[in-house]
């Protein structure tokens, strides 16, 4: 495997002084002459057991201070100092000497014949390819359980303060070509071995830039494109430069144009690095990796907790905050339409089911996280409610295929796991109350003892009107008692 390392050049500000001497010692208060390169030289030898470490001597007929640049991306200081190249291929190695009179700088080309894996043997090269015993190598994927996996910053912004222009949630990338994306590292011969079944995810800067099409992810946005890793890739890690390069144009799963990335740690659990972009400039994008056998999603500790919830509406402050899906934005707290038994209170819950609304409803969560309802300690739900007979009971409307075509004179409680999002209801537990009577406060109970050994819940719906039509109605609740 053919590599040339490019030596990185070496800025010194010192002075040093030789044979000083005092003016008692001798009137010559000059400085020496000014080296020449002529007079400066250095030996390059091998050692006896390694061919790859060399042994680096200043030989220069002038006495000063040698700073050496080893062209691996190290630098030395010293009259011998030792160099270790892994990898075959060509060096510059510069030795700048200093003596009293200045500095001379001179560079001498070493060619190393084969790569020597031996002396990858360091925490980094182990951390990241599992060592020389782990001949298949090491595979890291994109740490997607975790928050902030995947991010954008600015590009100015390292070594980054707090917080994110934007970072990744736990699994927000997840319906996309992101997670596909799989990198083995391999010691033997510094292989790359890239899998990602024939996508990578990128933003609309990116596609265009890569030029391969793609198609716009309709779940998290951005576009996943067609790629097609190359063969016998390869990477170099610089541990002296904290970088890591991909050859043949390789990127992490996440093209933002450039195949060199700046280490932020590294450790036998955790690849965490950012890469400067080259399709946004001001931008850097973060990622971080964990060995694919640890990508597990964790195990949650769920606390049951005994339902105890109650609202009357009448303070300022509701102890229970219930959310609105498609209701007026007149619903909420609101005056009693008629303070007589059996509720005489001055506030209620107005509940305004709005028209072309197929799902209104409201709903409140579980507010501690990772927190259920433990039914076995509480499974009712007890409620008053008022329905006006003004609404509209009979004229039909737009439905599902379904639903009942009319507004209906009903209240139905629903639990469901709030974790579920969007599909919920799938897995809900529901209570109904029809032809409930009008004009007249009734107090009703939903009693869910026969799903009490459920240890899902964390969020209970309440629905006025039945569902999956499009008919308006107007409705009032009080008293909201869910517990025992």
């Amino acid at each position: 495997m053919k590599k040339i390392l490019y030596s990185t050049m070496i800025a010194c500000l010192a002075l040093v002084g030789f044979n000083s001497c005092s003016p008692q010692d001798s009137d010559d208060h000059s400085l020496g002459a000014e080296p020449q390169t002529s007079q400066l030289a250095f030996t390059a030898t091998p050692t006896a057991d390694k061919a790859n470490v060399i042994d680096f001597k200043n030989t220069s007929s002038v006495p000063g201070v040698a700073l050496w640049d080893l062209g691996n991306g190290k630098s030395a200081e010293g009259t011998a100092v030792q160099g270790e190249y892994p990898y075959a291929g060509s060096y510059a190695v510069t030795m700048t000497l200093f003596t009293s009179g200045g500095s001379a700088t001179i560079t001498q080309n070493i060619n190393i014949a084969e790569d020597d894996a031996t002396l990858l043997d360091s925490p980094w090269f182990n951390a990241l390819t599992g060592g020389a015993s782990d001949v298949e190598g090491k595979t890291w994927v994109f740490d997607q359980y975790h928050d902030n996996h995947f991010g954008v910053d600015d590009i100015n912004a390292y070594p980054r303060s707090s917080g994110w222009w934007w970072g990744c949630p736990a699994e927000g990338k997840d319906g996309c070509s992101l997670y596909e994306q799989e990198f083995t590292f391999v010691l033997d011969g510094t292989q790359l071995v890239w899998k990602n079944k024939g996508f990578i995810y990128t933003n609309e800067n990116g596609k265009n830039a890569l030029g391969k099409g793609g198609t716009e992810n309709p779940v998290v946005g951005d576009f996943d494109c067609p790629y097609t890793p190359a063969d016998g890739l390869t990477f170099s890690l610089n541990e002296s430069a904290k970088t890591l390069t991909l050859s043949g144009d390789a990127f992490l799963g996440h093209y933002a144009g450039t195949s060199t990335y700046y280490i932020e740690k590294l450790t036998e659990d955790e690849l965490w690095v950012y890469c400067k972009s080259s399709v946004e400039p001001g931008n850097a994008w973060w990622y971080r990796f964990v060995p694919k056998e640890k990508n597990v999603k964790p195990e949650i500790q769920i606390t049951m907790k005994a339902p105890k919830y109650e609202e009357d509406f009448e303070g300022e402050d509701l102890a229970v905050l219930f959310a609105n899906e498609a209701l007026s934005d007149k619903s909420g707290s609101w005056a009693n339409p008629a303070p007589v038994p059996i509720n005489e209170s001055d506030k209620v819950f107005l509940y305004q089911k709005k028209a072309g609304e197929k799902y209104s409803n409201v709903s409140f969560v579980e507010p501690a996280e990772h927190t259920k309802f433990d039914l076995t300690k509480g499974s009712k739900v007890r409620i008053k409610v008022y329905i006006p007979s003004y609404n509209d009971f009979t004229t039909e409307a737009g439905h599902e295929d379904w639903a009942v075509a009319t507004l209906q004179k009903q209240l139905s409680i629903k639990l469901q796991n709030n974790d579920l999002g969007g599909n919920a209801y799938t897995t809900q537990a529901e209570v109904i109350k029809g032809n409930l009577e009008t004009d007249k406060w009734i107090e009703l109970e939903f009693d869910f003892s026969n799903v009490a050994d459920r240890q899902d819940f964390d969020k209970v719906v309440i629905q006025f009107g039945g569902e999956g039509h499009d008919a308006p109605g107007t409705f009032f609740f009080d008293d909201f008692y869910f517990g025992e």
